[in-house]
């Protein structure tokens, strides 16, 4: 059994060893905090699509015959 010595007391390349153990990953995960996007708020990308789509019609056409 190892005698104990405190974090304080080690040395710089056990702190860091010590250090890497305990330390977890994200797995992939980006920890940056993230939250819905809100549905109040103006989107340009959404009224883009929209004008682009082909499906839509900008303009009214109505043919009248007399």
């Amino acid at each position: 059994m190892e005698k104990f010595i405190p974090y304080e007391k080690l040395s710089k390349k056990k702190k860091r060893e010590l250090d890497q153990k305990s330390r977890k990953t994200w797995n992939g995960i980006n920890p940056v905090t993230r939250k819905p996007a809100d549905p109040k708020a103006y989107n340009r990308q959404k009224a883009r699509k929209r004008i682009d789509h082909p499906d839509t019609v900008s303009f009214l056409y109505i043919e009248t015959t007399i």
